[in-house]
Formats: structure tokens, C-alpha cells, sequence
């Protein structure tokens, strides 16, 4: 195996390590009794559905950010990568502001903020990566589909 190779796969662990860094934060504030409570749309999924989805794009999240990496480098993409950290950072703090602090409203300018910031990442992935853009995709269509979640449970339980 060659130092590049090496390099490369250190690189990939470095952005899988990071992205589920920030699945077990939000996993850290679960929906519990609070959640079960609340009136929900008839179209909310099941809670079991939520994990193995959230697996799969916090992987599919890893590969872009390491492929825009391997593309550009830290330097090459340091808008990008930022905008990376940023979406990262808001959906990590969308599971303790919904479900820790029980404020649907606060998650909902939140989730707006990171529809915007995978929206801003997912473009600028595409002048490095263009299977790094299409790779997030799916999460942002997620996204799209929680934020209407969010806002119909903000909606209902004022």
C-alpha cells in the first residue's frame, strides 16, 4: 500500500469519524414521551425508520466531503469544506433543540438554515466533485421532507 493510498484512506476515515460524530450527539437526545405525545401529521414515519436512513446519509455525507477533499484538498476547497462543517453543525444541533430542549420552533429555524447550508454545499461541491453533489442529494431531499415534518409538528402543537 502506498503513502497516497494510505493518505487517502485516513482522509476517508477522518470524514466518517466526523460525520458520525455528529449522529451520536444528536442520537444523545432521543424523542422519548415528550415526542410521543405531540400530535404528528399522518404522514410521520415510524420512529424505526429514522435511524437506518440517518446511517446511510451520514455515510453517503462522509464520501462527499471526502471526495471533494481528495479532488481539491483543504486549501483547493476551503469555502466548500466550510459549508461542510457548517450543514454538519446545524443538523447536529437540530436533535438537542427539538427533542433536548423540547422546542420545535427554535428546530424549525434551524432546519431552515441547514436546508440553506446543504443547499449552499451541495452547489459548491459541483464545480470540484460532481458525484460528491449528486451524493447529497438524497440528504437533502431528507432534509427537505423533515423540515415539512418539523413545521406541520411546530403547527400542531402551538
Amino acid at each position: 500500500m502506498s503513502s497516497s493510498q494510505i493518505h487517502q484512506g485516513l482522509g476517508l476515515l477522518a470524514f466518517l469519524v466526523l460525520c458520525f460524530g455528529v449522529a451520536g450527539f444528536g442520537a444523545y437526545f432521543r424523542p422519548g414521551e415528550w415526542y410521543a405525545r405531540l400530535a404528528k401529521p399522518s404522514w410521520t414515519p415510524a420512529n424505526r425508520v429514522f435511524t437506518p436512513i440517518w446511517i446511510v446519509l451520514y455515510a453517503m455525507m462522509a464520501v462527499a466531503g471526502w471526495l471533494v477533499w481528495r479532488e481539491a484538498g483543504l486549501p483547493g476547497a476551503a469555502l466548500p469544506l466550510g459549508l461542510f462543517v457548517l450543514q454538519l453543525f446545524l443538523n447536529g444541533i437540530w436533535s438537542w433543540l427539538f427533542f433536548g430542549l423540547q422546542r420545535p420552533d427554535l428546530a424549525m429555524v434551524d432546519i431552515v438554515a441547514l436546508w440553506l447550508a446543504i443547499t449552499a454545499t451541495v452547489a459548491s461541491f459541483w464545480g470540484i466533485s460532481l458525484i460528491a453533489s449528486l451524493v447529497m442529494l438524497p440528504y437533502l431531499a431528507w432534509v427537505s421532507f423533515a423540515l415539512l415534518l418539523n413545521h406541520s409538528i411546530w403547527q400542531l402543537n402551538r
